[in-house]
Formats: structure tokens, sequence, C-alpha cells
């Protein structure tokens, strides 16, 4: 019997992953929760144009808008539920709200962004696997339910921690031989977390700094400066990383990620944290952000580049608060 699967969101890496899975998983056991998209993805199913792909690509999954609904749509619970959300808060509640949903076998991915999110979910979660992603994908809601994806498709993904039990690591395999079957390049990492910090030093530099400037990543890199200033962001996350035990988080990574920003055609690439911003949307501040500064901290290391951005962009979130 194929596994259950419930993706946790609609939006980009929600429409993604259930095209992924949709090759290994029949609807009937691929649950999708919407919540704003949910009545055109409940009548015509996920529509993605992928240059990766093909174009006009159709995924139907059962689909349900509460957890209640997911629950009753798909007795006897999940063997995976994948958490394609964004990552808004560094508390507990989120992990905290999933627990109707989470059975003693389930298996919990995160596939959102930033670093030291995973603990409260093993807290609440001790004796379940816990898997953490770190997805290189672009790909953009640009109509309810419609999805236009460009050229990455690389997934790391690991267990949390690195020394997880292996019937955890089986749960990792299983889960990366039916995303590598549905298209995507997935691959089993010993220890995620240095691919969390290594998509850290772009998340947390590129992000920040578009949404603030309004300007798209490469436009940005054409002020006179900002190269330099780019890669002393990544610099110190690179620090903090090091800190914390992984010295392969070193300047040649930086270099490799500060490569990957130059080589983007102009005008650049539209971070999520910029669209956010334009939107007046609440951006993933305290994910990306400010659990690195608060290791850095705890750590004794001096990131004055990144405590910046940090509180401006802390600020401009309150803002879209304020003006709700």
């Amino acid at each position: 019997m194929p596994p259950k699967a419930l993706v946790f969101g609609g939006g980009s890496i929600g429409a993604i992953s259930t095209y992924l899975l949709s090759k290994s998983i029949p609807p009937s056991h691929l649950v999708a929760l919407c919540r704003s998209n949910y009545r055109v993805v409940a009548e015509h199913g996920f529509n993605i144009n992928s240059r990766v792909w093909g174009p006009n690509l159709n995924v139907r999954p059962t689909v349900a808008r509460s957890m209640d609904e997911a629950i009753q749509k798909t007795p006897g619970g999940f063997d995976y539920i994948l958490l394609t959300t964004k990552a808004l808060s560094s508390t507990t509640q989120f992990p905290s709200s999933i627990k109707p949903l989470v059975s003693p076998h389930t298996a919990i991915v995160l596939m959102q962004n930033g670093i030291s999110i995973e603990e409260p979910y093993l807290t609440i979660f001790p004796n379940n696997p816990i898997l953490s992603a770190a997805i290189y994908i672009t790909c953009t809601q640009t109509k309810p339910g419609i999805f236009d994806h460009v050229v990455l498709k690389n997934i790391h993904l690991g267990t949390y921690p690195a020394t997880a039990p292996d019937e955890h690591k089986a749960s990792a395999d299983q889960l990366v031989k039916m995303l590598n079957h549905g298209g995507a390049d997935a691959t089993h990492e010993p220890d995620i977390q240095v691919e969390r910090w290594r998509k850290l030093l772009i998340n947390a530099s590129d992000n920040p700094i578009c949404a603030l400037g309004r300007l798209r990543d490469a436009t940005f890199l054409t002020i006179p400066g900002a190269i330099s200033f780019m890669r002393d962001v990544m610099h110190e996350i690179a620090l903090v990383a090091r800190s914390v035990g992984y010295h392969a988080v070193d300047e040649k990574i930086v270099d490799q990620q500060m490569a990957l920003l130059t080589a983007r055609e102009m005008p650049g690439v539209e971070p999520s944290m910029m669209a956010d911003a334009i939107a007046s949307r609440q951006m993933e501040v305290e994910c990306i952000l400010g659990n690195t500064v608060r290791i850095a901290h705890d750590h004794g290391v001096k990131v004055p580049r990144l405590e910046t951005l940090y509180y401006l962009a802390s600020a401009l979130n309150r803002s879209f608060q304020s003006n709700q």
C-alpha cells in the first residue's frame, strides 16, 4: 500500500511537492491542505508551467481546507506531513497546533526556510521522525492555483538530529526516493544542518537586503560596493555557523553562494521576503535572521551587519502589523 502524505500549504513549495509525490502516491492518499487558493485547487488542481518538467502540468490531490477535514478525508493518519508554509515564528505555537494530525508513525518534514527551526518539533514529538529540508526551487504562484516553475529543483533532506535512529533515516530514504521518482534532484544528507547553513548564506543576506531596498538582487548588486557588502553579510553568517561546529561552511562556500547571485541575469530574482514586503505581508524574519543573531550572541560572534538587517526587517514587519 502506498504511503499517505499531507502537504500542509498550497503555495509554491506545496504545489511542487504535491506534483513530485503524485508520481508515487495516488490522489486518495495525497492530501493538500490549502487556505487562500482552496476553491481553485479543489476544482482545478495545481497547474504548473515548468521549464524543467514541461508546461501545463496538472496535479489533482485530495484537497482539504482545515486539519479536521484532512483527518476526515484520510482516516488512519499520515505517514508524512510536509510543512511547506512559511515559518513565521520561532515559538512552539505551530508545532503544538499540528498535534491532531500526527500519529505515532508520522514523519514530520520541515520544508521551510531558516535555521534552528527543528527543536520545537522534536520537543513535542520526540519519538517521531523529524526530517528537515533545504530546498532550491524557484517557483511563483502567478494566480491562485497557477504556478511558474523556473530552473532549480534540488532538495537536500536529512534527519534531525543527524544521529536519529535508523528507522527515521529509512523514512528519509523513502521520501528522497519518491521525490526523485517525481523528477527532483533529492539527496539524503548525513547532516542536513550543513546544507541549511549553506542556504542561509543567501536567505539571510539576499532576502532582507532586497526586501528593505525594494530591488531585485542582480539590480542591487550593480550599486557600487554592493557586492562587497553582500559578501560581508555572508561572511558573518559563516562565522556563526562555524561557531556552532559547522566548519564546512567556510569562505569557499561563501564564494560559491556569491557566484550564484552574481551570475543572475538582470534584473535578478525577487526573493520571497521582498515579495512579502511589497505585498505588506509578514516576512520570515525570526527563523532566518532572528535565530541566527541569537546564536551569534550566545557564542560571542560579532555580526553588526546581520544585526542591522534583523532590526530593520523586524521594524518593517511591525509596520505591516500596524497597518492591518
